[in-house]
């Protein structure tokens, strides 16, 4: 039972930060109908940029969380007007090869300044843990749910309160009757970018916190909350959490359980490849996620 709880704790934690992964997804993909490739270098440059205001600059950790935000947001609105706006009216798999084309040169770009190997974040947490009970739970575990129990609830506030979030809602679902009462579709594409931006940043502050380190790889691993995205479904921000957790426990109890006793017979990662085993089992019964809204078809 303690393995089992401390597992369960990792998994959580994991499945918090694949949320946020998702809604950065979610809330491109409500605005635009398009799935955003390039969020896991979004998710690289924001943790590089933190690593440079702490350890470079030497400014307070979370001032420079902050900071990092407000730069993803910029960066997200300059790739949403220089980019992504040329694009509208084209082909939906035009735009997407565009995202995947920019998360190839924004991680390059990466690289290119900040190197191959891995750099600290400068968090406070490191390896440190704590006993709950008779489980011991990393520091940064905690920190990764409670920071993205507080970005997902102040997102859904936002959403459903604020007049901006309002406007979102009703660009997503119907852009032309929400241009029609005078919404600026332009300014929502532009904070929909920024958004995603800004939660990219504390995904991979969160990745690359307790003691990892920051290099191009986490992108790849950002990338592997597609499962929790499509799970959930691809325009439901409340799926993307569901479906984050989902994968983030499947992830780790398949880690912790079945690739120490079975992993001469499926392979020792076969933990990476098990949350695309539940995606399409779940697929095949709901095809537009846990959450997705169906699209009706008339004959």
């Amino acid at each position: 039972m303690t393995k089992f709880l401390q597992l369960l704790s990792s998994g959580v934690a994991l499945g918090a930060i694949y949320a946020l992964v998702c809604l950065g997804f979610v809330i491109i993909y409500k605005a635009t109908g398009v799935i955003n490739f390039a969020q896991g270098a979004f998710v690289v440059v924001g943790a590089f940029l933190v690593f440079n205001f702490t350890q470079t600059w030497g400014l307070p950790f979370y001032p420079s969380i902050l900071l990092a935000m407000a730069v993803m947001a910029v960066i997200g609105v300059v790739v949403e007007r220089l980019i992504l706006r040329r694009m509208v009216g084209q082909p939906v798999f035009a735009v997407i090869l565009v995202t995947f084309g920019l998360l190839i040169v924004m991680e390059h770009g990466a690289n290119a300044i900040w190197g191959y190997t891995l750099l600290p974040v400068g968090d406070p947490w490191g390896l440190r843990t704590v006993a709950l009970g008779d489980v011991m739970v990393r520091v940064i575990d905690l920190w990764r749910v409670t920071l993205g129990a507080v970005v997902l609830g102040a997102f859904f506030l936002f959403f459903r309160y604020s007049r901006m979030g309002v406007a979102m809602r009703a660009t997503a679902f119907d852009a032309e009757a929400a241009i029609a009462q005078g919404i600026s579709a332009r300014r929502v594409f532009a904070l929909s970018w920024a958004i995603a931006g800004v939660v990219a940043v504390v995904a991979g502050v969160l990745l690359a916190g307790g003691g990892r380190g920051v290099d191009v790889s986490l992108g790849f691993i950002a990338l592997r909350a597609l499962p929790a995205m499509i799970l959930g479904g691809l325009d439901s921000p409340g799926g993307s959490v569901v479906g984050g957790l989902i994968i983030g426990v499947t992830e780790v109890m398949t880690a912790g359980y079945i690739n120490p006793a079975y992993g001469d017979i499926v392979g020792q990662n076969f933990h990476v490849v098990m949350p695309y085993i539940v995606m399409i089992l779940i697929m095949m019964v709901r095809p537009y996620g846990l959450f997705g809204t169906k699209e009706v078809v008339r004959i």
